[in-house]
């Protein structure tokens, strides 16, 4: 039965926390966005101390039930490791192997002091909640797009609108080779050994684990009703239960409960007191109760979910326009600065799926790498747009309203007169100036004496919020002429 209410509370997690990257109308987030908020590593990067306070706590009454039940690469691995059982002659094909303490708390310390040197990108290579983001929109959601695009396409011809079809196209060709690499090496894992990845690589793995030590709930092994017949060994895909010393390495326990559902016997419990000498008389199972209320607990949170409004494109796209390679990257609202975003992102790709106006993608630089930064190719960053920072589940980027980001300055657009048609072709333009929401820019005579003078944009570097739709509806090709420049430090105007 706790079994059973384990997988249960994964699906009702794994499924809603999926949809937020592959859902590309926006409303899956208004009701499930909540849960890649009380993922462990952005909980503590957003300062959402209650949260963090909160999984601690649950760890040490419960033991590793996060990774169980909440963290979705934990879940995937379980999908994976469920799949390498169905395809081998013998099910129950695991063992117990010592624990790899050296290499698990190198890892950790490594990911420390690279999170305290604000280098949020690179440690988010391992995190489990941004690996599995990258894999999700990365791998999952072309997929899912695929599939929504084929619907669409016999939907249309039934004359019907229950589908429309959407973009599908590559935002990085960096961060789909890792998400590849990741996926491959996680799945290689889970297939063969299952949980090695949590308990050798995964830093939120490691400290949970620590904390799981001092649990009160846990895996107890009765030795009077044990025989000794490694079933529950066999079937830990934590590796974790020495059957031979009737002990149960609890900093590798994930709870999943598989021990339990497999001992014939009934000398395993999940409880918060030793077993006693087998009597007569069977007691109740405490633990299963107690799952329950953790159960009620985490489902009674969904209520704290917030519903915002998602809106679309408003101009067509232009094709083949090259991305401007920026001196300064280009940051969204509410992101506050280079540096507050640098070190909080954890390059999970939430945003960048989110975005409806395709404007955020991956980061190829080092430093950012695969942390999302703007271009103007495909949209712009439309003022009553707030999508990006009602998902981010770090702080990275911090909410805003509309009316506020109308104010924030992220930028100020630069003109560059050589690549300009109304200089190089000779003709009107002034998309820019007709384009701009802010009213930063004016067409104004290149040669104020000559009264045939041709009109160029003049930028008003004071107004200008760096939205990028003049960058986005300059016709010049295959490089704008006029480009939005970012800012270290946003501004208030």
């Amino acid at each position: 039965m706790l079994r059973k209410i384990r997988i249960f509370l994964a699906v009702i997690v794994f499924v809603p926390l999926t949809l937020l990257f592959l859902d590309f109308t926006g409303t899956i987030r208004l009701w499930f966005g909540f849960l890649a908020k009380v993922q462990f590593l952005p909980a503590l990067l957003a300062s959402n101390f209650i949260i963090v306070l909160l999984l601690v706590a649950v760890t040490l009454i419960f033991g590793r039930i996060y990774c169980s039940v909440i963290c979705p690469l934990g879940i995937m691995q379980d999908i994976i490791a469920r799949m390498g059982r169905i395809g081998r002659k013998r099910k129950l094909h695991y063992g117990y192997s010592p624990a790899m303490n050296l290499l698990r708390y190198a890892v950790l310390a490594l990911f420390v002091v690279m999170m305290l040197f604000g280098m949020a990108g690179i440690p988010a290579l391992i995190a489990p909640y941004s690996s599995y983001g990258r894999i999700a929109s990365e791998l999952f959601a072309p997929v899912y797009a695929w599939l929504n695009n084929i619907l669409a396409y016999f939907s249309g011809r039934l004359e019907s609108y229950a589908f429309y079809s959407s973009d599908v196209w590559l935002k990085s060709g960096i961060t789909l080779l890792v998400a590849a690499v990741s996926f491959a090496v996680i799945a290689v894992l889970a297939w063969r050994n299952g949980r090695t990845y949590c308990n050798t690589i995964c830093p939120v793995g490691t400290v949970l684990g620590f904390l799981s030590r001092f649990s009160i709930f846990k895996i107890r092994i009765s030795g009077d009703k044990c025989v000794g017949c490694k079933l529950c060994s066999r079937s830990c895909k934590a590796s974790c239960i020495d059957i031979k010393n009737k002990k149960v390495d609890y900093s590798r326990c994930v709870a999943c409960m598989d021990c339990i559902d497999n001992c014939v016997r009934g000398a395993i419990s999940y409880s918060a007191l030793r077993p006693v000498r087998e009597t007569s008389l069977k007691q109740p199972d405490g633990g299963r109760r107690n799952f329950l209320s953790l159960s009620t607990l985490m489902i009674a949170s969904a209520a704290t979910a917030s519903a915002k409004e998602k809106g679309g494109n408003v101009i067509a796209a232009l094709e083949r326009k090259k991305p401007y390679v920026r001196e300064t990257p280009v940051v969204p609202p509410g992101a506050v600065g280079a540096k507050h975003f640098a070190e909080h992102c954890t390059a999970c790709q939430l945003c960048v799926q989110s975005c409806t106006n395709d404007v955020l993608r991956p980061s190829g630089s080092i430093y950012h790498f695969m942390q999302p930064s703007m271009s103007y190719e495909r949209g712009f960053c439309r003022p009553e747009c707030t999508a990006c920072s009602e998902v981010c589940p770090s702080g990275a980027i911090l909410p805003v309203s509309r009316e506020k980001k109308s104010s924030i300055q992220i930028g100020h657009a630069v003109w560059i007169r050589d690549n300009c048609i109304v200089i190089t072709d000779g003709v009107h333009c002034g998309n820019c100036s007709r384009h701009c929401p802010s009213g930063a820019i004016t067409m104004v005579k290149e040669n104020p004496s000559d009264p045939h003078s041709a009109r160029v944009p003049a930028v008003n570097e004071q107004r200008c919020i760096g939205c990028g739709a003049c960058e986005y509806v300059c016709p010049a090709r295959p490089f704008a002429a006029i480009h939005v420049e970012g800012h270290q430090m946003h501004k208030i105007i």
